[in-house]
């Protein structure tokens, strides 16, 4: 299997024509209907289905450009790795941050990695707990920002801040300033993300406990839209810390510490095998950005540990 032919499939499966992606790989068109024909051959099925509206992928082709896309990613990797010399590190890393807390910490890692590390590119994605976990095994994520939630075997984690949960609730509903009680707030109609998720889990936990049985008009995965519910009066929610302060900070919902206090850890998570020298450096720099932040009160956890000095959990084979 070679590089050209990879490359060849990938061009292919994104254009949908040879002719196509003859022309993005800057090649004549039969050299690509080659190389296409090299690697079924090699790899004994079809990859492609030609049809009137083009190429199509078949199932064993959607595999094998997963595995392809992977390949060569690795590969450019290795190649801006090895170019690099001394502490001029070089290299894609990706780093996968909740949406939750994206808004804060990503415009802030962006600058210390060109401060620091101007020939390392930087790819920052978002999404929720179990996504990331999957991105991060799957190798498409480096360092990833999660909750502390189980994980396959070969993967580190270091926490790094513990977050409060706090309720919100619709404007005007609340005369006292002081704390409400945890199970109060449950027993109101809730807006909550839709399970299988991390903060979902934890609420129904805490509901279970207290003997409460949730009543949830309302699901939904996106935080802004959460407190635009809420503002409309069709519920209340739980957010962490990190979505309702600083510029997710909203006049149109107010803000209810409860009693007790629903906490959750926040973690860095890396794979044990799979290691970087731009990837390590990145999510040094990473801890470091989180450590600022909370000591800022941009972002307000109610505990955190300084990511020079706390111990890692390695959990590997």
């Amino acid at each position: 299997m070679e590089i050209r032919q990879l490359r060849a499939m990938i061009a292919v499966a994104d254009t949908g024509s040879v002719t196509r992606a003859a022309k993005v790989l800057h090649v004549v068109q039969p050299a690509v209907t080659r190389q296409i024909a090299s690697l079924e051959g090699e790899l004994g099925v079809a990859l492609f289905e030609r049809t009137r509206a083009g190429m199509r992928l078949t199932p064993a082709g959607e595999q094998v450009l997963d595995r392809a896309r992977r390949a060569l990613y690795e590969l450019d990797r290795a190649r801006e790795e090895a170019s690099a010399s001394g502490d001029d590190l070089r290299g894609l890393v990706t780093i996968g941050l909740l949406p939750s807390s994206a808004h804060i910490i990503g415009p802030r890692i962006a600058a210390e990695v060109a401060a620091a590390h101007p020939g390392i590119r930087l790819r920052l994605t978002s999404g929720y707990a179990g996504y990331l976990a999957k991105w991060l095994e799957g190798g498409d994520v480096d360092v990833a920002l999660l909750f502390d939630q189980p994980l396959p075997e070969g993967f580190r984690t270091t926490e790094v801040a513990v977050e409060e949960i706090r309720a919100i609730a619709p404007p005007g509903v609340i005369v006292s300033g002081g704390p409400m009680a945890l199970a109060e707030v449950l027993n109101r109609p809730l807006i909550l993300p839709s399970a299988p998720h991390g903060l979902r889990t934890l609420i129904e936990s805490a509901a279970a406990k207290l003997g409460v049985v949730l009543e949830v008009p309302f699901e939904t995965n996106e935080v802004g839209l959460q407190r635009s519910l809420v503002a409309e009066v069709h519920g209340w929610s739980l957010l962490p810390s990190s979505a309702v302060n600083g510029s997710f900070a909203s006049e149109s919902v107010v803000t209810v510490v409860t009693e007790p206090t629903l906490t959750r850890t926040l973690v860095l998570a890396r794979p044990s095998g799979r290691r970087s020298v731009a990837a390590d450096a990145v999510a040094i720099l990473l801890g470091r950005t989180i450590d600022g932040i909370v000591a800022s009160d941009v972002w307000a956890p109610i505990g955190v540990s300084a990511y020079s000095t706390i111990s890692t959990t390695e959990k590997s084979d």
